[in-house]
């Protein structure tokens, strides 16, 4: 068993290796004050053949890490949560450009949540936990340490791994990653914040990675790992297929790469390589069908980036820091409460508003705080959007995580509940996608919500930024296409106001981007921003005044605690009583609370009346006319008739003088008028008789 501790920020980490887990290729468990996260990595002995990096991350969060029982009927662990899933994909980003080209090899890494406190972000740990378990993996080469870290923003100062309530008043929620010299990962969420707090953060965040990554060595030096020396295999038949095609294809390759139209382009790009593929057959060259496509991809990706690069030239003719044609659009559909519709050359998106009672919040019980989601954004890729068939079903993990950014985005302009007592769901379904279709949601949904009369504060609008490189030269693209994502180097994706930045993610395929690089592309992103923000104000600028017609009206209001059981009933009976007569809907928070629901006002209003009239606290010495209702033998009983409500009328509180039976002084169903005399805890009454 071998223990260091490690400096992290204001915190110290104790990382032990070779106790737990010793049959993995690397394992390490970290702790953190509570919070203890055990991480291994196990590559497979075999080599996969396809073109995609076979790293899988699993993030698994244990409930006894908090000491609680799964609710489920098998008290087991379930699926991962999404909050789970978007941290895998958090950890993968930074870990997956690490790898050597052409290592191919199937990679698992487990994080496991094993005890957590909340002071410190564990998928911040996890990412530098897998870094450490992969850099003393002798037969995985990971030879380049990489760090993470977690920086807040509170009056004008950077916090590194702010705590639990400081992250609830910082300004900036930033998490990062990256090597000695470079950031390759970013994810941050801020309260429109400038470009330049922006680049001062990273910068400060670099150097604690730096530091990170610094001690991460001393670590593997002082464990003596020796790395097995990986080796790219050379591909003898993969060399000579790239060859003849780059002989023989470039011209076609560059002038399918060179139509406007995304399908068109694959039509042509997919008949040149059959082309190619019928050539060698005739000529009997033709050996491993894959490897023919593999090069092919590298000759096209070759080709595409020698035309950014050197000519400056963009498949569709943009200009590299060109926006597509933009369109916005409202009240695409009739019914719905809100909608928008949002397209940017070949990518649309249309975002439809519904809005609920509190009782449609959602609420996340797991390993974080226990919340109540008032805002819910959904977001969904269906396969025709690229002209595929395919499953539709439960989201995946990009589905999540695309929502999730747009979701962080446009969180930061909405009115609290209490200023829009509603539950605001956006469902936003990519109708056609050619890249940045998270970035088209934040977009439609903003118009969406405005359209729906929700006050939200600003329009929010998102771009996604490329970058292409080739040694020193590189090449920064505005509002990039599914292409350039696909064969470049960069998708830096940055949405805000007017007034600054709400979010950004920034996933990168080199190991690392400069300091120059960051800054241009920020810089890019917000005179792209503005221009989107122009197209998006000329259609709607400001929240509709009124609520959409088919939106529920509300109303609020207060009672007390006690007389929450008076508007329930005996078994509802009460309560449902009311919703039966107005048709609304009815939510009683445990404070007292009440929200009632209905797109009719003046039901509205009658239910609100039955509450008031239920909940009623009378005063003794107020006076009401009542009718007799009942008579018993000690006295009878009288009903408010404004107020519905029964009261007890003594025998002795009829008359001044001693009687011997109520129906000597009155009968029932007489009209007559009353003063309260007592009222009790249960809100019970006793009346007393007043003579006319």
């Amino acid at each position: 068993m071998d223990i260091f501790n490690l400096k992290f920020g204001n915190q110290v980490i104790k990382a032990t290796f070779n106790k737990f887990a010793k049959q993995a290729d690397g394992a390490v468990m970290l702790e953190c004050e509570k919070t203890q996260i055990l991480i291994t990595v196990v590559a497979s002995k075999k080599k996969v053949n396809n073109s995609f990096f076979p790293l899988t991350i699993n993030y698994e969060e244990k409930l006894y890490a908090l000491g609680k029982i799964p609710g489920n009927y098998q008290r087991r662990e379930g699926r991962p949560s999404e909050e789970a899933t978007l941290a895998a994909r958090l950890i993968d980003r930074p870990i997956r450009p690490m790898f050597p080209d052409g290592y191919n090899n199937e990679i698992q890494i487990v994080c496991t949540i094993m005890s957590l406190d909340h002071k410190i972000l564990p998928e911040i740990l996890s990412i530098n936990g897998s870094s450490l378990a992969l850099l003393i993996s002798e037969n995985i080469p990971f030879e380049e340490a990489i760090g993470a870290v977690h920086i807040g923003y509170i009056d004008n100062e950077f916090i590194i791994n702010p705590s639990l309530e400081e992250r609830k008043v910082s300004q900036l929620n930033l998490k990062m990653s990256g090597t000695s010299t470079e950031i390759n990962m970013v994810e941050a969420e801020a309260n429109e914040l400038s470009e330049d707090v922006i680049i001062d953060a990273l910068l400060f965040g670099h150097q604690e990675i730096k530091k990170i990554v610094k001690q991460q060595q001393e670590i593997v030096s002082k464990l003596d790992i020796k790395k097995e020396v990986y080796i790219k295999e050379k591909n003898v038949e993969f060399i000579e297929y790239k060859k003849f095609i780059s002989e023989n294809y470039t011209k076609n390759i560059k002038n399918s790469l060179m139509i406007v139209d995304k399908l068109d382009r694959n039509i042509a790009l997919n008949d040149t390589l059959e082309a190619c593929i019928e050539q060698l057959t005739k000529e009997n060259l033709v050996d491993e069908i894959t490897e023919i496509n593999k090069a092919y991809e590298e000759v096209k990706k070759e080709i595409f980036r020698k035309l950014i690069i050197e000519e400056k030239y963009r498949v569709d003719g943009r200009k590299i820091d060109e926006l597509r044609k933009l369109t916005s659009e409202v009240d695409i559909l009739k019914s719905a409460h809100g909608s928008a519709m949002f397209t940017r050359g070949q990518t649309q998106v249309l975002s439809v508003i519904t809005l609920g009672m509190k009782s449609d919040a959602q609420i996340f019980d797991g390993l974080e705080e226990k919340t109540l989601e008032t805002f819910l954004l959904h977001y969904n890729f269906p396969p025709y959007s690229v002209g595929e068939t395919g499953r539709i079903g439960a989201p995946g993990r990009r589905e999540m995580g695309h929502g999730h950014l747009a979701h962080m985005a446009i969180a930061k302009v909405l009115p609290s509940f209490e200023e829009f007592p509603y539950i605001i769901k956006a469902t936003n379904d990519v109708l056609e996608s050619n890249g940045s279709s998270s970035q088209a949601t934040i977009c439609a949904t903003s118009l969406a919500l405005m359209q729906a009369g929700v006050p939200i504060k600003k329009q929010v609008a998102g771009i996604a930024m490329g970058l292409i490189s080739e040694g020193e030269k590189y090449t920064i693209l505005t509002d990039i296409q599914g292409l350039e994502d696909h064969l470049g180097d960069m998708d830096f994706k940055v949405a805000g106001t007017r007034d600054g930045i709400c979010t950004i993610q920034m996933d990168i395929k080199v190991k690392g981007i400069s300091k120059e690089i960051l800054t241009e592309s920020l810089a890019a992103a917000k005179i792209a921003r503005m221009q989107i923000l122009d197209n998006m104000d000329k259609i709607i600028c400001k929240p509709n005044i009124e609520l959409s017609k088919n939106a529920p009206k509300t109303t609020s209001f207060k009672i007390k605690e006690n007389q929450i059981k008076l508007v329930i009933g005996r078994g509802g009976e009460m309560i449902n009583k009311i919703i039966s007569e107005t048709n609304v809907k009815i939510d009683i928070e445990e404070d007292g609370q009440v929200f009632i629901y209905s797109k009719d006002q003046i039901m509205i209003n009658k239910a609100k009346e039955m509450i008031l009239v239920l909940t009623k606290e009378f005063i003794v010495g107020e006076e009401y006319f009542a009718k007799v209702v009942r008579i018993e033998k000690f006295g009878c009983f009288v009903n408010i008739n404004i107020y519905d409500k029964e009261a007890l009328l003594h025998i002795s509180d009829l008359s001044t003088e001693r009687i011997e039976k109520v129906e000597d002084v009155i009968n029932l169903n007489d009209c007559i008028k009353v003063v309260i005399k007592e009222v009790d805890d249960k809100n019970r009454i006793k009346v007393k008789l007043i003579k006319e």
